[in-house]
């Protein structure tokens, strides 16, 4: 069957009737004509090929071998990632600040210049993810990361780190859009929510298993080489032998999923067709530049970026600090943050449950979970000193802000539509949020040690701004799909705008153009 006559088919039978609109038909074989093209339409022109009773039949098989070959990979790859923005903390406590001269502000801009080079690459590397392969993208990311981890170990001056780290956050910049746009590629909106926060929960899994390795290595006294250049040695060989397996299993979309039959990647379409953002198209369209660039929700989300950027800057890099700060040992500081990384493997894959079964409860759990570090804050903030151990609980669950990171990054993936528009929003964000990162990192004035009482006011603002936030992006939404499902009549007209949705994300349409699209809350 021949390109035009597939489209006019697949038109024709969305539609329920024997005659396509001989308009959409035009205007579909005139995008594929400009190059503007899913990668996955040749699958999804194929599901009119089968029953509804067939593809049913293997949507369960399928999606448990997504889960059983992405699944693992991205989450393995998500720890390895945060474990080596937590190489620096761990290093800290072991001589690497006197070794390289980080005394005073210097170790600050260590700190922070990662994040310099994050914002650097971050909308660039959203644009890259639109054009590559994005299994190749990524596993090659993460070897280039690694090797520039590696390096770290000979290090011998204040310049030399600045240099590597800023190279580092270039590296890493793409690997979180990466991996959201891997978990939309083959996942439901609904199935989303859970396993980006099963991902994001590894980071409390890189907290513990970094605890557990800078203890170990900070009691190696006989190696030729310190403390600290062994944790960064052997954090960068391990992100080495990881990208092999990325590069080796990591398909890009159903096209190449090795894993599945011909059949079950038309299955692997359908599934998410009803996302109605299609799955990835390579071409540029300013247009959808323009509307990013007016949209609310993109700039509530971006403004949540920036908040939460303030607070893992400062968490992430100054935890181990905070911690000494309350009468503990450098060595002591790492083995108890054990329970912080537990408490956020824990509550970050509740929130995706949360946000999975009750239904537009996405906003409502990001506002609500932001309540307990929020409270951890207040509570290190009005605590005195000689309550030690009550400060270090009250620091515990500062591993919670991943919460609400990964549920705006699960809005960013399910209601932002049109993929130039995605790109570009996905950019922005974590463009803001890498500039929160270098603000969280440069708040703690180290003349305020040990209780950095300007930082934390300025994270507990952030917490307030975020749940406020949070609650004018969830009034905004409400308000769009209200005034949206007042346009339809009657129940044929609700089913038919929702197949003309799912139609219309394989057109590249955004989320405005698209008036079949609902937001999910």
């Amino acid at each position: 069957m021949s390109s035009e006559n597939a489209i006019h088919q697949a038109i024709g039978d969305k539609h329920g009737v024997g005659t396509p609109d001989s308009a959409e038909v035009d205007e579909t074989l005139a995008q594929e004509k400009k190059g503007i093209r899913d990668v996955a339409t040749d699958l999804f022109l194929e599901i009119q090929n089968y029953s509804p009773e067939e593809l049913q039949s293997e949507r369960a098989v399928v999606r448990r071998k997504l889960d059983m070959v992405i699944m693992p990979i991205i989450c393995i790859t998500y720890c390895l990632q945060f474990l080596d923005k937590l190489s620096l903390n761990y290093a800290s406590a072991y001589g690497l600040i006197p070794d390289l001269g980080l005394q005073g502000h210097r170790y600050s801009w260590v700190a922070a210049i990662f994040n310099f080079g994050y914002l650097f690459w971050a909308i660039p590397a959203n644009l890259l993810i639109q054009r590559l392969p994005i299994g190749k993208y990524t596993g090659t990311m993460v070897l280039l990361w690694s090797i520039i981890l590696c390096c770290h170990a000979a290090l011998q001056n204040y310049a030399g780190i600045l240099v590597l780290r800023f190279l580092l956050g270039m590296f890493e910049a793409g690997i979180s859009p990466a991996i959201m746009n891997i978990v939309s590629t083959f996942y439901s909106r609904d199935e989303q929510p859970l396993r980006m926060c099963i991902f994001l929960g590894f980071n409390g899994m890189s907290t513990m298993v970094g605890a557990l390795l800078g203890y170990g290595l900070g009691h190696v006294n006989d190696a030729a080489i310190a403390s600290w250049q062994l944790i960064f040695l052997v954090i960068g060989l391990m992100n080495v032998v990881w990208s092999a397996v990325i590069l080796i299993f990591m398909p890009d979309s159903a096209n190449n999923a090795r894993f599945l039959t011909h059949k079950q990647k038309v299955i692997a379409v359908d599934r998410i067709s009803r996302n109605m953002v299609g799955t990835k198209t390579k071409q540029y369209r300013p247009a959808q530049v323009k509307e990013a660039l007016l949209d609310i929700k993109v700039w509530s989300l971006v403004l949540i970026g920036l908040c939460t950027g303030i607070i893992n800057g400062g968490v992430s890099n100054f935890q181990t600090a905070l911690i000494k700060g309350f009468g503990f040992s450098g060595i002591l500081a790492t083995l108890l943050q054990l329970p912080a990384g537990a408490i956020e493997f824990i509550t970050v894959p509740v929130c995706g449950l949360v946000a999975t079964y009750v239904k537009d409860a996405r906003c409502l759990t990001m506002m609500v979970v932001s309540l307990a570090p929020l409270g951890g804050l207040l509570g290190i903030r009005l605590t005195s000193l000689d309550h030690r151990w009550s400060l270090v609980g009250c620091s515990w669950l500062q591993g919670m802000v991943g919460a609400p990171i990964i549920l705006a990054w699960n809005i960013l993936a399910t209601d932002i539509a049109g993929h130039t528009k995605r790109s570009v929003t996905n950019g922005l964000w974590f463009t803001f949020y890498a500039a929160g990162n270098i603000i969280g990192a440069n708040i703690f004035d180290i003349r305020e040690a040990p209780r950095y009482f300007s930082a934390l006011t300025g994270m507990i603002v952030c917490y307030c701004a975020l749940i406020a936030i949070t609650g004018v992006l969830w009034g905004y939404m409400a308000w769009a799909n209200k005034r949206r499902d007042g346009a339809g009549r009657g129940e044929q007209t609700v089913r038919g705008a929702e197949e003309q949705a799912i139609l219309d994300g394989f057109k590249d349409r955004t989320d405005k153009e698209n008036q079949g699209f609902r937001y999910g809350l």
